[in-house]
């Protein structure tokens, strides 16, 4: 009797388990890609002249931020937040 109430229930903690594991690395790749774009770019700006800027400075903590997040395996908010840097990065390099 326990046997046919246990089997249930182990498959769907497993079942939930993987469910949760396959959420978590969603955004790996785009946090991953958005990381490695935005750090490229930063370096062009700083190349050019357009490190003090403001928007370089945001651009800069957000990345920081970011890759903060890759680290704890937070990938959305490191996706968002390397997102938003590339933002800054391009506000930067046209002088705003």
């Amino acid at each position: 009797m326990k046997a046919r109430i246990c089997l249930p229930l182990v498959a769907s903690l497993m079942v939930l388990a993987l469910a949760g594991c396959a959420g978590k690395t969603a955004y790996r790749d785009s946090c991953g890609s958005q990381l490695d774009s935005a750090w490229r770019e930063l370096d062009l700006a700083k190349a050019e002249g357009f490190a003090g800027t403001v928007s370089y400075s945001k651009a800069l903590s957000l990345l920081t931020g970011a890759k903060t997040q890759q680290q704890f395996e937070a990938f959305e908010g490191c996706a968002n937040k390397a997102e938003k840097a590339r933002f800054y990065i391009r506000e930067s390099r046209a002088g705003r």
